[in-house]
């Protein structure tokens, strides 16, 4: 196991990450069956798809040259404080401003920074979330 090669260690993240989901999910909701699902089946669907995903990376992982792991504390910190700010700008004035923020924020943690990249990321971020609103019915507080 070469814990310095970014697939592998990103499969391992994703796995890690599908069984902490799915696991909380089925101990805490009912899964039901196909055709009267529970409130827990679709969390642990989806924690099954991503598990696969990471186990297939991981497999990957040995059959592509290794790409060496790298980190930045400047980039952690920014994606961190992103989601912080997103949260307190959602709590106080409204989710769309903390979704821009999140977006524009963010990005400054990448290699290349495109404006109108990120106004296209912020309306898609915001159209999803009014999906979720008006269809799903869920309280997202949008404006």
């Amino acid at each position: 196991m070469n814990f310095n090669n970014r697939n592998f260690v990103r499969g391992l993240f994703l796995m890690a990450i599908a069984l902490l989901f799915g696991l909380v999910a089925r101990s805490n909701y009912a899964i039901g069956e196909f055709s009267r699902s529970g409130p827990g089946l679709f969390p642990v669907m989806i924690s099954g798809f991503l598990f696969v995903v990471g186990l297939l990376s991981v497999v990957r992982s040995h059959f592509v040259p290794p790409v060496p792991l790298e980190h930045s504390v400047k980039n952690i910190a920014i994606i961190m404080l992103s989601l912080v700010g997103f949260t307190v700008i959602s709590e106080y004035l409204n989710m769309i401003v903390g979704i821009v923020f999140l977006v524009f924020f963010s990005t400054l943690a990448g290699t290349s920074y495109s404006v109108v990249r990120n106004i296209k990321i912020s309306v898609g971020l915001i159209a999803v979330a009014f999906a979720f609103k008006n269809f799903l019915g869920l309280s997202l507080p949008l404006y």
